[in-house]
Order: structure tokens, then C-alpha cells, then sequence
């Protein structure tokens, strides 16, 4: 429910997520210039039903002259079994480490192809798991920063262990898609 209470001590910076019945759009706005998320909302149980922002470029590169473009890196895997829905403060999560453990390629998204990828994946997924940052809009719960925090071509602050991903799970044959995403100059 969107004025469910937060789940998380105020001023947490970092979160994790898991919740169903995901519900994805995209952003709208009169103005297409202004269009860079699409939002997935999920059940996720006794916190509610938080509202994922993931950017679908970067307006901040984009307006500074940089390549607004996300790059989005994808780890495969299997589940033998489901984690339990809710919202709790997260450990660190760091895409140097994941990329040590994984062999991680990056491809340039342009907004529309990565419209399509969020839209496709969430309608196929049967539970969200996600790493991000906590805010209120409106009264209603969201996590965003779903992207590597290191300083990029247009961003100065070089934030470690922070890194927001998303990581789907696909009940017809127990897979698992881990996207991670980048913006110009992120390492």
C-alpha cells in the first residue's frame, strides 16, 4: 500500500528489496525530453508496495554534453530457492566485486531498446530482488540509485559499495537475471 510505513530506519542509504506482482510502466511526462525511468512496483509484503526507478538514461550526462546512453551488464543464473519478500537496510553491494566473480559485458542501451528490455523482463518475472537507495514521493515508498554509484563523466561523487541492481527470477524454468547499470565513464 503506498502509505505503508517505511520498514527502515529514516536516513538509511542503501536497501534491499524482494516483492511480486510486479506491475512496470513507463515514465510519463508531457514533455519527452523529461522521460528517463521506467518504474516497477511490487508486492513486497509487510513494507508494501515500493515503486523501483530505474533511469533509462542519463539527463545529467546527456545536458553536459556526455553520451546519455545506460550500459547494462547481465549475470545468469539459477534459484533452487525463492527469497522471502520484504525491505530491510542492505549490506554493501559493489559491481567491482560482482564483475570479479563474474564475466560481465556492457552494452549500450539507447532509452527506447531499454524500455523494451525492463518491460519484457518484468512482465516474464515472477519476483524482483533489488539493491538501491530508499525515498518518498508523495507518501508512497521507492527505491532508486538502481545504477553503479562511482563518479561518472557528469557526476563527481565516487560512491563505493552502494551500487543498485536488479535481479529477476523466472518460475517456468528457475533462471535468474542479474541487469547492472552503467552511465559514461563509470569504471
Amino acid at each position: 500500500m503506498p502509505g505503508a510505513p517505511l520498514a527502515i530506519p529514516p536516513g538509511t542509504p542503501f536497501v534491499h528489496a524482494v516483492g511480486g506482482e510486479l506491475e512496470v510502466r513507463i515514465e510519463e511526462h508531457p514533455n519527452p525530453a523529461y522521460v528517463d525511468h521506467v518504474w516497477i512496483t511490487m508486492d513486497a509484503g509487510s513494507a508494501g508496495r515500493p515503486q523501483v526507478s530505474i533511469n533509462t538514461l542519463s539527463k545529467r550526462n546527456r545536458d553536459a554534453g556526455f553520451d546519455p546512453r545506460v550500459r547494462v551488464g547481465l549475470i545468469r543464473g539459477h534459484w533452487d530457492f525463492l527469497p522471502p519478500r520484504g525491505l530491510q537496510v542492505a549490506g554493501p553491494l559493489d559491481y567491482a566485486d560482482l564483475e570479479d566473480a563474474h564475466s560481465v559485458f556492457y552494452e549500450h542501451f539507447e532509452r527506447p531498446a531499454l524500455e523494451d528490455l525492463l518491460l519484457g523482463t518484468a512482465r516474464r518475472a515472477g519476483l524482483l530482488e533489488v539493491w538501491g537507495a530508499p525515498y518518498r514521493n508523495k507518501h508512497r515508498l521507492g527505491i532508486h540509485q538502481i545504477h553503479s554509484r562511482r563518479a561518472s563523466c557528469a557526476v563527481s561523487a565516487d560512491i563505493r559499495g552502494h551500487d543498485g541492481a536488479l535481479r529477476f527470477y523466472f518460475p517456468e524454468d528457475r533462471t535468474t537475471e542479474m541487469l547492472l547499470f552503467k552511465f559514461c565513464g563509470q569504471p
